[in-house]
């Protein structure tokens, strides 16, 4: 390591400039186009602690400064005008210049240390530290939000099928392929896929969760693989990580996937088989090791016939299926289902918890629950909402169900294209409004229409 390094014009004349300023800077110091330290002054040396006699002069500047951003400076060839720089329990104000010759070519930098003049800086320093914390909360509350919810024994259940189900549950967490979970809606599906996670060599991984259905066409290419800065008009200048990258060594479970538009299915097969994407807008290849969990609600050997799903992503998704089977078929469940249920659902305050009696789960198990688990728990809050007090009976449960759908009301099924589809759209109609207990607005989302749409369809069937 050499003694000294020799200092540049431009260096000798900042630091002729250094000297004239005198009392305005507390400390000093120059790095070459390496970041190796070429000079310091010695009133920054007793700032740092470092005795006189010990030499640092050709260290690079991280070993004496952790915290020095000198060598982005010369790197980048900006300046940082104002930061604040932690060394040890101290905290310095700082300003990072880079230095050229005459054709401009970067030679080093230099940095400047305010330090006894820092009361003024005192509600900037304040702010900092507040950010820093809000910061540090966020991050935390981020790598909770990406680790799994809920565990197996959340699944709820002592029937033999919900046994045989976790059982394979289980089985299929110890292997790292592909899972696919298939049941009708409001099933659990993505409860198992956190549980599927949790007992899985993944399970100090990020878990991130995805639903196909919820995201535009057009933005679900960069909601799966990231943008590169400035990839299309409005884009950020800093690249931005799409879910792939953000699972990378853990798991991503892509919720209704058969929803994905045919234009990315051949990108996710690609993604899966190679473990590799491109960002949109970029020509770099980013590696990943992503463990992927897919669900649907739709028949997906049916899509693919009609063409709307690959059949080679089909194979590549559901190299472990899993069959969750609906609420109408595990009813002796659904006592401690509602249960459960109860212990989580709102109650007054001076009201120790629900109490749902016999008579009321013998109700509940005479309806065929087309909204399974999701349906029972629209149910039951409805229920509480009208109850006097604690006990969930009879009555009450009656009145919260949705009645059964006046079949006086559908017409038969008959005549040409338009009157048959006609005829099948009322049928609908007035099936959503029985299931959501005649909540138009409930009907309307069971539908996936708009509310408009919902009263133009009620009115064009006189149903309004």
């Amino acid at each position: 390591m050499p003694a000294k390094l020799a200092l540049p014009k431009s260096v000798a004349t900042v630091l002729d400039a250094f000297n004239a300023l005198g009392e305005s800077f507390k400390g000093a110091i120059t790095v070459d186009a390496a970041a190796r330290i070429t000079w310091i002054d010695e009133r920054y040396r007793e700032l740092l602690g470092i005795p006189g006699h010990v030499d640092i002069i050709g260290q690079q500047v991280e070993e004496v400064i952790p915290h020095s951003l000198l060598r982005r400076v010369v790197e980048t060839g900006r300046p940082i005008l104002i930061d604040i720089m932690a060394f040890d329990d101290k905290q310095f104000v700082v300003c990072r210049l880079p230095l050229r010759n005459e054709t401009g070519e970067i030679q080093g930098a230099v940095g400047f240390v305010f330090y006894e003049e820092i009361d003024y800086l005192a509600p900037i320093l304040e702010k900092f530290e507040t950010m820093q914390r809000q910061l540090s909360r966020a991050q935390a509350a981020l790598t909770r939000e990406r680790q799994t919810k809920y565990s197996l024994s959340s699944f709820v259940g002592a029937s033999e099928a919900v046994r045989d189900l976790k059982t394979v549950v289980r089985r299929y967490a110890l292997r790292d392929g592909a899972a696919l979970i298939l049941g009708e809606t409001g099933t659990g599906k993505e409860l198992l896929a956190h549980a599927i996670h949790q007992q899985s060599d993944r399970a100090d991984g990020p878990f991130v969760a995805v639903n196909v259905a919820a995201i535009p066409e057009a933005l679900l290419e960069a909601e799966f693989f990231g943008v590169a800065p400035g990839a299309f008009t409005g884009a950020d200048r800093k690249p931005r990580k799409g879910k792939f990258e953000l699972a990378h060594g853990g798991t991503l479970f892509l919720d209704e996937i058969g929803d994905m538009p045919a234009s990315l299915q051949a990108k996710l097969l690609r993604a899966l088989q190679e473990g590799e994407f491109e960002p949109l807008g970029s020509n770099s290849v980013k590696k990943v090791d992503v463990r992927i969990i897919a669900a649907t609600s739709q028949p997906l050997e049916q899509k693919i016939e009609d063409r709307s799903f690959r059949a080679d992503l089909y194979y590549r998704i559901a190299v472990l299926a899993i069959h969750v089977p609906p609420l109408r078929e595990r009813l002796d469940d659904i006592g401690l289902i509602a249960e459960a249920l109860l212990e989580t659902t709102t109650r007054p305050r001076d009201q120790r918890g629900w109490i749902i009696t016999p008579e009321a789960v013998e109700q509940l198990k005479r309806h065929d629950w087309p909204g399974n688990v999701r349906e029972l728990r629209n149910v039951l809050e409805r229920a509480a909402a009208m109850a006097p007090s604690e006990v969930i009976d009879l009555h009450l449960i009656s009145k919260a169900l949705p009645p059964k759908a006046n079949l006086d009301l559908i017409p038969p099924i008959t005549g040409n294209l338009s009157e048959r589809m006609a005829a099948a759209e009322r049928s609908a109609l007035v099936e959503a409004l029985a299931a959501e207990a005649g909540s138009k607005s409930a009907a309307a989302q069971r539908l996936g229409v708009s509310r408009s749409q919902f009263y133009e369809k009620l009115k064009r069937h006189s149903l309004d």
